[in-house]
């Protein structure tokens, strides 16, 4: 049994266990196992470092990034899994990505919008889940639209379909799913944002932080990382780049 430096266990592990944060808002990254246990590529990567650092892994869980990030205060967390962002990487040390996705709009078959650019418009209304990587992206982004902020992603699309809303934003794999199990409506082709989803440390936690790092890069040559998407049933999801293949 490898021994791990004491520097990084008490940046990881400070309570002698492994509190990841798992976001269930992002279907991509997260699922729930037939028993209700956290499952899918984030699920995995917080167990398999747990396991590198000989301490138990104990899952926090949310329905939204934006209360995942939230929660920092309230240091009931050690290790997140959410998308890389300016606003966050003040209170957060993050790796490089090991999911990339993309930022898209949900709209009506009725709808005349064939691109992201059309809805930038006065008087367009997008529905998006508060706090999310896409809401931090389009807030910085948009220069006319106004954004209706719902509690969670999934409530987004809910409040884009029940308000009359122009669209909602959200992570294409998800919306796509909506659209093909409800009739009149449609994901735009293209998309507004690359969203690079991260292994996340609070800020400060340097030796933590440099070991994740390691270990991503490691899970993402090795084919974990692909391995743990396509048993999830996301095998058309991009997994980012090892750290010396980084643009």
């Amino acid at each position: 049994m490898t021994t791990v430096d004491s520097r990084i266990l008490a940046d990881l592990a400070p309570t002698g266990v492994l509190r990841a944060a798992i976001n269930y808002g992002n279907p991509v990254l997260a699922q729930r196992n037939v028993n209700g246990s956290p499952a899918g590529v984030s699920a995995k990567l917080a167990r398999a470092l747990a396991e590198e650092l000989n301490v138990a892994v104990e899952f926090v869980t949310f329905d939204a990034a934006g209360k995942v990030f939230a929660a920092l205060t309230d240091s009931i967390w050690d290790l997140a899994f959410l998308a890389i962002e300016p606003v966050r990487s003040a209170e957060i040390e993050f790796s490089h990505p090991y999911v990339i996705i993309e930022g898209t709009y949900l709209v009506r078959d009725a709808s005349a919008y064939q691109t992201v650019a059309e809805l930038d418009h006065l008087g367009a209304r997008l529905a998006v889940g508060t706090g999310a990587a896409y809401d931090l992206y389009l807030s910085r982004t948009l220069t006319a639209a106004e954004l209706v902020r719902a509690p969670t992603s999934a409530a987004a699309v809910e409040w884009f379909v029940e308000q009359g809303l122009d669209a909602a934003a959200g992570v294409r794999q998800p919306l796509e799913g909506f659209a093909i199990k409800n009739e009149g409506f449609r994901v735009l082709p293209d998309s507004f944002t690359e969203i690079r989803q991260a292994m996340a440390v609070p800020k400060g936690r340097t030796a933590g932080a440099e070991y994740v790092r390691a270990f991503l890069d490691q899970k993402i040559r090795s084919g974990f990382v692909a391995d743990a998407l396509r048993a999830s049933g996301q095998e058309d999801v991009r997994v980012g780049p090892a750290l010396n293949a980084q643009g």
